[in-house]
């Protein structure tokens, strides 16, 4: 028997029923937080939502969110929604020629940008996309053609004091089927492609992934929550679903870099994150260390050190457990409270979690839990959970979801999560499919015995070397970026002997070391001989770990740290890797030449 379908209003709209009273979501603005109660939230939505309208938005019809996380996003999420309009969300570092491909790609008719600074790279190509027939400014602005976010509300106002019925029934017209969102992947290579997601898609992924929570659904009503990663990204946009579903606090964060403060304001229950910012804060904590001294020093690394024999599955026991109750008391309660005092748990995905973060996070008293997905796939395809927490795997198929791994390796779903296609882009879509309607993920993996999915690489990210050898080039990385001494790692070695890297040091850490050591190095940093032997050293202990042919013989080392501003990494932070080649080709070269 197949499972009721849904659309997405009546999944958040029952779960905005029953919310707690006070704070439904709260966004730091210029420093300040701007609460916002749950009747404000939905009389706004309401609002608005006829207020598109009034501006001709039909059912079917496109708009376009360019905007940061806020409470305003949320907003306008549900009210395009709620009259059977499609959303299409566009990243807050989406560069302007990309914006304008968009909108025209997507037809989309209405376009609403948060301020004049996120319209600055639209404003000089707008005109020329002729089927944009309002621009409205969440926050005001000094063009006289954008139109402020309160007038909208304020003629949907006056539309519902004339037909109070017509909100109710562009709600209830939604079929579950209906197109919900066009999510423009940001994609390594080529222009980016409109990923069409249901209304089912989502919600039964919402509805499939709450099951996998590793808290009962009731622990999660009027706790706080922390919003970070995009919106306009599949992944959080839907965990904030669940989120609304439960009755959570929402709060939106306003620079990523002040996330430790704004952990101790909310002091959040749960978080959705991406494996960077564990990575940070890991290595945080091991630099830490090195401001301490005798006794203290040898006690704060033997309870760091001992987090790298932990598993979730099977906890320490007997003397085992001891030490680290003992650990937990002198050392991982005080990390603890580095992320506000009250986190229970998070759920991390975007990319791969090392191993070594995924068992220190969750050996210091966190339920970090992983997850597998895509775009394409509303995102989760596999969750872990608690009892079902693997290391090195991202967990079991959500219910409804199906698995399994093509003869290439490959990894192929199916279910009632996957897109209907890429928004005109027949060939694209039949190229995903197989012939009895699998999605082909581009990932390569492995199912052990028991369902749990192991993530290798991208299919398109491996490569082959001239010795005939096959290299997964995200595995050596990982090795490589799990040293608090690196930032980032790009592996090359297509059709070349040996395999080199592209290697970003963690300045900041090193400098401490380095200066603890009596020794200042002077700019460019990246041509410094002691901070080149410091990442041989951190190299060597990676290459200890591989085999012969994935070891990584040279690398450069570069001054600045790649990013979405230059072009070399995606708004979701993923190497653009012919980006990098080409950017970096001379340096690349440099490290062969001689063989």
């Amino acid at each position: 028997m197949s499972e009721s379908k849904l659309t997405l209003p009546e999944l958040i709209y029952k779960g905005l029923e029953n919310y707690p009273e006070g704070i439904f979501a709260s966004t730091k603005r210029d420093g300040k937080w701007v609460p916002t109660d749950v009747e404000t939230y939905k009389s706004k939505v309401k609002n608005l939502a006829l207020g598109l309208y009034d501006l001709g938005v039909r059912p079917g019809d496109k708009v376009a969110i360019h905007s940061e996380n806020s409470t305003e996003w949320v907003m306008c999420d549900l009210a395009i929604l709620s009259i059977g309009a499609v959303n299409v969300p566009i990243y807050s570092t989406q560069p302007g020629d990309q914006i304008k491909y968009i909108l025209e790609n997507s037809d989309s008719v209405v376009h609403i940008v948060s301020n004049d600074e996120m319209f600055a790279e639209t404003k000089p190509l707008i005109k020329s996309v002729k089927n944009v027939k309002a621009v409205i400014s969440i926050h005001g602005s000094k063009h006289k053609k954008l139109k402020p976010f309160d007038d909208v509300i304020e003629a949907g106002k006056k539309i519902n004091n004339e037909k109070p019925e017509l909100f109710n029934s562009l709600k209830n017209d939604i079929k579950p089927d209906d197109l919900a969102t066009l999510i423009y992947t940001s994609g390594t290579t080529g222009l980016p492609k409109g990923v069409m997601l249901t209304h089912n898609n989502i919600a039964s992924n919402v509805v499939a992934s709450l099951e996998k929570l590793p808290f009962d659904k009731k622990e999660f009503y009027g706790h706080n929550v922390l919003s970070y990663l995009p919106l306009s990204h599949v992944f959080e946009r839907m965990i904030e679903y669940m989120y609304m579903s439960m009755g959570c606090r929402l709060y939106y964060i306003e620079v990523v870099e002040e996330i430790r403060d704004d952990l101790g304001y909310v002091q959040p229950f749960f978080m959705a994150t991406v494996p960077r910012l564990l990575e940070k804060i890991h290595t945080g904590v091991k630099v830490k260390g090195q401001e301490l001294s005798g006794a203290k020093k040898n006690l704060y690394y033997w309870a760091i050190y001992m987090t790298e024999n932990y598993d979730p599955e099977n906890p320490p026991s007997g003397l085992a457990a001891i030490k680290h109750k003992i650990a937990d008391k002198l050392v991982y309660s005080k990390i603890r409270e580095l992320f506000g005092g009250n986190l229970s748990g998070m759920v991390s995905g975007g990319a791969a979690l090392s191993p070594e973060i995924f068992k220190f996070m969750n050996a210091i008293g966190f339920v970090c839990v992983q997850g597998y997905g895509l775009t394409e796939t509303s995102p989760v395809i596999t969750v872990q959970t608690t009892g079902e927490m693997r290391i090195g795997s991202s967990g079991k198929a959500i219910r409804g979801v199906e698995v399994k791994i093509a003869e290439d390796g490959e990894i192929l779903t199916r279910g009632p999560n996957v897109m209907t296609g890429y928004y005109k882009e027949e060939e694209q879509t039949k190229e995903v499919f197989t012939d009895d309607g699998w999605f082909k993920t581009g990932d390569i993996g492995k199912l052990d015995e028991d369902g749990f999915l192991f993530i290798t690489d991208r299919k398109k990210s491996m490569f082959k070397l001239s010795t005939g050898k096959y290299v997964a080039p995200q595995n050596v990385e990982n090795q490589i970026s799990g040293s608090g001494f690196i930032e980032q790692v790009v592996v090359i070695g297509y059709q070349r002997k040996f395999c080199s890297a592209l290697i970003v040091p963690a300045y900041q850490n090193i400098l401490k070391r380095l200066k603890r050591d009596g020794y200042e190095p002077e700019k460019p940093y990246s041509e410094d001989e002691k901070i080149r032997e410091l990442i041989q050293q951190e190299v060597d202990k990676a290459n200890k770990t591989l085999a012969p042919w994935e070891s990584v013989k040279k690398f450069i080392l570069l001054e600045e740290p790649l990013s979405i501003d230059s072009g070399e990494l995606t708004p979701t932070m993923k190497v653009k890797r012919p980006v990098v080649l080409e950017k970096f080709k001379e340096e690349i070269d440099s490290m062969y030449r001689e063989e």
